[in-house]
């Protein structure tokens, strides 16, 4: 049986991280982007292969088109197929409205939104039947409990509409596209003890933070041939927060 290829970006740390080695113990190998951190981006990949599973790091910059397109096509030249495409890399932009700056909204649609969508217009060129689109979201896509979150809610919205729309163009040809919310997960760029933690743990109904390894499980059902029928929808990982 031919090996299955999984692409993370923002795969060397975090929830893409944890993903990324939940797809090799899954049986794929994996390719993983990352910004600029290319210690943590080998040892995720290291990590990989003790599984048993290929790995190949790809330096890009997610938030341009030429960017996109150096993952998917790096991908392509190592292992010459793509099977699941889990876009994870981005950004959370902070504060009120008013002082957001124009740069502020074309970072964050730049990289959180667009690059989603070049992604999956370049991997689905190539993709076969069985093919997997899971997109990173949040449950502030359904809810913004607290302000200053507007850009980034709004960018996390627009995946679920985005995925709906994939999972038409796709369907009939056996690809499923999906959406992932997860809530609050430990996480060194927000960590449970940080020092906004216990306003965010209280909107949750466990009033927890999630682990990574919760999200990478998500990811791995999603992945998976028993997922053939779940595509266009939203899997909210969140220990409530939308409740």
């Amino acid at each position: 049986m031919t090996t299955r290829v999984a692409i993370v970006t923002g795969g060397s740390r975090g929830i893409g991280a944890a993903a990324a080695l939940q797809l090799a113990e899954d049986g794929l190998d994996v390719v993983l982007s990352y910004a600029g951190n290319a210690a943590a981006a080998e040892k995720t990949a290291q990590g990989i292969r003790d599984k048993g599973r290929r790995a190949l790091a790809v330096k890009a910059d997610g938030s341009t088109t030429e960017g996109n397109r150096v993952v998917i096509a790096a991908a392509l030249s190592e292992f010459g197929r793509i099977d699941v495409l889990i876009c994870n890399a981005g950004m959370y932009p902070y504060g009120p409205i008013n002082e957001m700056t124009i740069e502020d909204i074309d970072r964050v649609l730049n990289l959180n939104l667009r690059a989603v969508m070049v992604e999956t217009m370049e991997a689905t060129r190539h993709m076969k039947e069985g093919g997997r689109l899971i997109y990173m979201g949040s449950a502030f896509g359904e809810r913004a409990p607290f302000p200053g979150i507007s850009l980034y809610a709004a960018t996390k919205a627009a995946l679920i509409g985005f995925a709906q729309g994939v999972a038409r163009d796709m369907g009939q040809r056996g690809i499923t596209a999906n959406v992932i919310q997860p809530g609050p997960v430990d996480t060194d760029l927000n960590p449970a003890d940080g020092s906004g933690a216990d306003l965010i743990r209280s909107f949750t109904a466990t009033q927890s933070y999630g682990k990574t390894t919760d999200i990478a499980r998500a990811v791995s059902f999603l992945a998976s041939p028993a997922a053939g029928y779940i595509t266009g929808t939203t899997l909210t990982v969140d220990g409530g927060l939308c409740a």
